[in-house]
């Protein structure tokens, strides 16, 4: 995707959220407007400052006034209405919208009668119970607010921002970089680069000879609010968000040293400095150097760091101190996933649900293109309200996908549907209708303050059912939003594992579920079977496979156990000859 479509849509996400604080509602039609205008801008195979006001119309899901605001940005560098709306709802405030049970307008009233302007201000006002006497609130409520902002981890000092919010911005900052004079490399390094789900702070760094260009270029960006720190081979800004970027230049022999120094957690690079100490050498973010003679050893790549030091190559996403170094000092690594393995996506979308935004011949077609060998359509279940199914419209459907088989017999297309774990655990349609599809997800859209023993349960009893090939979203957590459900983890693998039901990874940058922190307590769990799956509900989604492959390697998950990396038939036996065990 060109620079200019990324900060574009960035922007426009921007937009939306902000006015969702302005209308009081998420779901105005200005809040909706901007939502389809991401989608459109994102989905754009030409480069959007190129493109005329008439012709931004032409494309579906961009509006004229949406159309004006673009074109405004792309001529002068700003919107006017959006640096209004920043003025009106700082960071601070916008922080409160994370917060399950604190909508909109919500945020508005706790703001105009008690006076709330952040989290803090929040803490405090529950601790003196004042939310309570608020109209549409209670005690209750107030319990469940306090009880989500500990869970969220939006107190203290420390406070992280989630993956979603971070990444488009870390993209923004390297692609434009990537354009200056002189700069030989750049790449975003830190908590990032380790694919954390949420960031305190983004890292990036530079290879270049001239550091000063890049340093005046990355200091003059659009996203630029507030310049903390400016020097040629230091610099730091904050975002309009509150978010930190720093920027580090090294010189072009020392990007590998560099990018292993800023990637790895403190633990990770406490560890390889030992080892280089133990092998009478120094290790550095410039180089991995003789202590006595300082001649380097190692400097320009990463792989040439590890290897001198006796280790196969870590990947990013491990370097986190959990048995990683060990594992490849002993070339015990997993075989981790990559995008080029996913052979299949049996977690899809369109237009037949009620949330789809690409028709299902658009979905099918992209896929293909994909060069995909087999997905499941799998639209929502009956019982999920305004996006589900009914009966006739599954028939339909159908249909529909029998003339879709014929025009790309090149992919195999399972119908299937995403079922709604109810409270009990039981699932959308009777046994009879469910034995009519091909593949079923089935997760948990509701209930999600249930004690952890109903949530276990619940959730074991879906994975009985001889309907159900997948749990999807298995938490149901929105990072930085809403909570995880709590599970018994160790008897859900377990059931799992019996009830010969695999486990989905989900690819979408808030969900990431199963988290990466439950996959590595998974790693030892034999015969467990995942799926990375995009959710996608719109062409533009199946992109998002990176983040689920990602997620997939932080969480140690060996390539053997993801069954949408089995050739076709392989993967098509597995589907048909798994016979559920109820367990007792």
């Amino acid at each position: 995707m060109a620079t200019a479509n990324n900060e574009v849509a960035t922007l426009l996400r921007e937009l939306a959220d902000l006015t969702k604080l302005e209308d009081g509602s998420s779901q105005s039609f200005r809040v909706r407007a901007y939502e389809r205008a991401v989608d459109a801008v994102r989905s754009l195979s030409d480069d959007i400052s190129g493109m005329s006001v008439a012709e931004m119309r032409a494309e579906e899901g961009i509006g004229e006034s949406t159309a004006k605001k673009i074109r405004e940005y792309l001529d002068t560098g700003t919107i006017g209405k959006l640096d209004e709306l920043r003025a009106e709802y700082p960071p601070s405030l916008r922080e409160l919208t994370k917060i399950p049970g604190l909508g909109p307008k919500t945020v508005l009233l706790v703001r105009s009668e008690l006076g709330v302007e952040s989290v803090d201000d929040l803490r405090q006002a529950i601790a003196a119970e004042r939310l309570r006497e608020l109209p549409g609130l209670g005690a209750t409520s107030e319990e469940k607010i306090g009880r989500a902002i500990e869970r969220l981890g939006l107190h203290g000092k420390d406070r992280r921002t989630p993956i979603i919010e971070v990444l488009p911005v870390a993209e923004q900052v390297v692609a434009a970089l990537r354009e200056v004079p002189g700069v030989a490399a750049v790449r975003y390094c830190g908590s990032l680069r380790r694919f954390r789900e949420t960031i305190a702070d983004v890292d990036v760094l530079v290879a270049s000879d001239e550091g000063h260009l890049a340093a005046e270029s990355f200091r003059s960006l659009p996203l630029v609010d507030e310049v903390i720190a400016a020097g040629d081979t230091k610099s730091a800004i904050l975002t309009s968000s509150g978010l930190q970027v720093d920027l580090r230049v090294v010189a072009p022999e020392q990007w590998g040293a560099a990018t292993l120094y800023f990637t790895g957690s403190k633990e990770h690079n406490i560890a390889l400095r030992q080892r280089a100490i133990d092998r009478g050498w120094l290790l550095n973010e410039y180089a991995l150097a003789d202590a006595e003679t300082e001649s380097v050893i190692a400097s320009e790549t990463e792989e040439e760091i590890y290897e001198a030091l006796d280790l196969s190559p870590i990947p990013a996403p491990l370097r986190e101190a959990r048995g990683e170094i060990e594992a490849a000092e002993e070339g015990m690594l997993p075989d981790l996933v990559t995008v080029e393995d996913i052979r299949g996506d049996l977690h899809v979308h369109s237009t037949w649900s009620g949330d789809g935004r690409s028709t299902l011949d658009e979905m099918v077609a992209a896929a293909a293109d994909r060069g995909l060998e087999y997905i499941a359509i799998t639209e929502h279940g009956e019982d999920l309200p305004i996006n589900g199914l009914s009966r006739q419209q599954v028939l339909d459907e159908r249909k529909e996908l029998e003339r879709l088989r014929v025009e790309h017999d090149e992919l195999t297309i399972l119908h299937g549907a995403e079922l709604n774990i109810a409270r009990d655990g039981g699932l959308d349609y009777d046994d009879d209708f469910l034995a009519g599809y091909d593949w079923c997800v089935a997760s948990v859209h509701s209930h999600f303050d249930l004690p952890e023993k109903a949530q276990t349960k619940r959730v074991i009893t879906a994975m009985q059912h001889p309907a159900v090939n997948v749990i999807g979203h298995l938490t149901g957590r929105r990072i930085g939003r809403r909570p995880g459900i709590e599970l018994d983890l160790d008897a859900v693998f377990a059931a799992a594992v019996e009830t010969k039901t695999a486990l989905e990874i989900n690819c979408h940058l808030d969900r990431l579920d199963v988290p990466a922190d439950m996959l590595v307590l998974a790693r030892d769990v034999e015969d467990l079977v995942f799926v990375i799956s995009t959710d996608a509900h719109h062409t533009v989604e199946y992109g998002n496979i990176r983040w689920g492959v990602l997620n997939s390697q932080r969480g140690w998950v060996d390539k053997t156990q993801v069954a949408n990396t089995w050739p076709r038939r392989r993967f098509l036996e597995w589907v048909a000859s798994p016979e559920k065990t109820v367990l007792a």
